[in-house]
């Protein structure tokens, strides 16, 4: 029986490798996975008394890519995002596969070709819890998706930012 055993184990482990060699078959999903830092775009956290800024940018530039912001314990948030002209007026986010789309006002932007879009959203959502246990959050331009990860002496900025904002 023993022998009946290892022999199946080593079936499945053989079995498994074998799969794990073959490239993933592309299936359509909400999420295609963790995304890398990219280099000189991090995200950055400014407090000025009882309110509070993460930002997805280069430091010290305009180049924002998405914003969000609050008031200290109220577990609102206001979004700020580009987005190209003509884009649905609306900020789609992903983070870990959770993914929710808010209803924006938009107005043409003053720093970049396209528009600047701007949202209301509560902290608790679940896009958001996502994004504060994974680290990283996406925006979605029809089938385009941005993906904003942070660097390793970064990602602290994010538990910050949500524990400031209740």
């Amino acid at each position: 029986m023993r022998l009946i055993t290892l022999l199946a184990l080593s079936s499945l482990s053989l079995t498994a490798a074998a799969c794990a060699t073959a490239p993933a078959p592309s299936m359509p999903s909400t999420s295609s996975g963790a995304p890398a830092p990219v280099e000189n775009y991090d995200w950055f956290l400014h407090q000025d008394g009882d309110e509070a800024r993460l930002a997805y940018g280069l430091e010290e530039s305009d180049d924002l890519r998405i914003g969000l912001d609050c008031r200290r314990a109220s577990g609102k948030l206001d979004l700020s995002a580009i987005a190209k002209a003509g884009a649905s007026p609306e900020i789609h986010l992903e983070s870990g596969g959770d993914t929710e789309r808010y209803p924006a006002q938009s107005e043409p932007s003053e720093l970049h070709d396209g528009l600047f879009l701007t949202a209301e959203a509560r902290t608790s959502e679940p896009v958001f819890q996502r994004f504060r246990s994974v680290g990283w959050l996406a925006v979605w331009h029809g089938q385009n998706r941005d993906a904003y990860a942070p660097h390793p002496g970064s990602i602290d900025r994010i538990e910050r930012f949500f524990a400031f904002c209740g």
